[in-house]
């Protein structure tokens, strides 16, 4: 089981992310509160509502999840509701402290901790399944911490990650319309080919890659640009036949096999 200080890198990695936490800005009520957390649960899977239909929440009762870079503990609370034994993982204190609170509010209960993806705090083949959204990009690194998922994995067991996706219609976009990428000034993030990721995830026997995420309404853009995006572009794209898209998801999803 690793043991070593945070590298500079992660520090770095660290700070941003108790200051920046995903989804903070899109609820008025005050953070730590249920309204507060109903807000970002109600956000997330109108954003992400892909996974409600990729990832079975409710379908691991009894069975060790281990969630890393859990943050507030959205997902997370998801997994517990099933009744799976959860564990939560974030590099960032605040996360931690919030999703503390977001069990608490719903009287949950899960393990919490703050540790670095890089080097998990736990021993080899502990978890059934291991659920990494929106974390690899942004660690310094993401193969270590692909290969720490996959050694905390029980045999047979599944992991789940999530990545950006460089060829895809967002980032395109972004760059036409000038338009910076959410935590595009985060200290790591990258964007991957699915070549690049598949060859990330080179260690584990079986992998399939699912391509997702195309446009929603963005509740955090206004101006002109904004409702250009939300009252056209939304709708336009959304028209075109998916199997014509699909391989432009702004998300590249992986369900691995140990």
């Amino acid at each position: 089981m690793p043991d070593r200080p945070a590298s500079p890198a992660t520090a770095e990695v660290r700070a941003y992310w108790n200051h920046r936490i995903h989804d903070l800005e899109i609820s008025s009520h005050p953070a730590g509160s249920p309204g507060f957390f109903a807000d970002l649960d109600e956000y997330h899977f109108d954003k992400l509502h892909h996974l409600l239909e990729l990832v079975d929440f409710d379908g691991h009762a009894g069975r060790r999840v281990l969630d890393v870079g859990c943050g507030t503990g959205v997902d997370l609370v998801r997994f517990v509701r099933g009744g799976a034994v959860a564990t939560g993982v974030d590099v960032a204190d605040a996360a931690i402290a919030l999703a503390r609170e977001n069990l608490r509010h719903q009287s949950l209960a899960a393990s919490l901790c703050v540790g670095d993806g890089e080097g998990l705090p736990f021993p080899d083949n502990t978890f059934d399944f291991v659920y990494a959204h929106g974390v690899v990009q942004y660690t310094p690194g993401d193969r270590a911490l692909v290969e720490e998922c996959r050694r905390v994995l029980r045999q047979g067991g599944t992991a789940f990650f999530q990545v950006y996706n460089r060829l895809s219609w967002l980032n395109a976009l972004s760059r036409v319309m000038k338009v910076g990428l959410e935590h595009q000034d985060a200290p790591v993030i990258r964007m991957y080919s699915p070549g690049e990721f598949t060859g990330l995830l080179g260690g584990f026997s079986g992998v399939r890659v699912v391509y997702e995420r195309f446009p929603v309404k963005s509740r955090l853009h206004g101006g002109w640009k904004g409702a250009l995006y939300n009252h056209l572009f939304v709708g336009a794209f959304n028209a075109i036949p998916k199997p014509l898209v699909r391989r432009f998801g702004w998300h590249l999803l992986a369900f691995c096999r140990k």
